[in-house]
């Protein structure tokens, strides 16, 4: 087990909380949130896409995504690695950045409430009978922001069921 001593800044912290049961090979999920060209294929709540994805998916390693609304609006967002178990577990940091991955404020991108500047995203996953049971722990999202980022990431999820094997 390879970990990173990196604790994101989360102030007030607020915990958003999801468990699922995906319908989706334990391998193809693992392979959604570290590969790149799968990540691009669900990232993103209903009508967005990610027409730009880079992920280093080791410990210390940088991801960097686009997310990009019906609007044509962009939303990026950085982080880094701090805790991979292979099949198991995922810890990272989350920020909304530009896109050259440097960190921007909430309220840079237009976000309301009052996000830290990096939080906590926390995935584990188990395989159950050809089917992949993943919890999703997302640190200090505002409480007025909770639902959306629940549906939101409900969406993605949906998404990463229909688009993967």
């Amino acid at each position: 087990m390879k970990t990173m001593d990196v604790k994101p800044n989360v102030s007030k912290q607020k915990l958003l909380t999801i468990n699922r049961v995906l319908n989706l090979s334990l391998k193809s999920v693992w392979k959604a949130w570290s590969e790149p060209e799968s990540f691009k294929k669900w990232w993103g709540p209903n009508d967005y896409t990610c027409p730009y994805c880079e992920i280093d998916f080791s410990i210390g390693g940088k991801y960097l995504a686009d997310m990009k609304g019906p609007d044509g609006k962009e939303t990026w967002s950085t982080g880094q690695y701090m805790e991979i178990i292979p099949l198991k577990k995922i810890v990272y940091s989350d920020s909304f950045s530009d896109d050259k991955g440097n960190k921007l404020s909430a309220n840079d991108v237009g976000m309301p409430g009052d996000w830290p500047l990096e939080s906590k995203v926390t995935v584990e996953l188990e395989e159950k009978n050809g089917k992949t049971s993943m919890r999703l722990v997302h640190e200090g999202i505002p409480e007025e922001m909770k639902a959306d980022c629940i549906t939101g990431w409900q969406q993605c999820f949906d998404k990463m069921e229909t688009k993967l094997t």
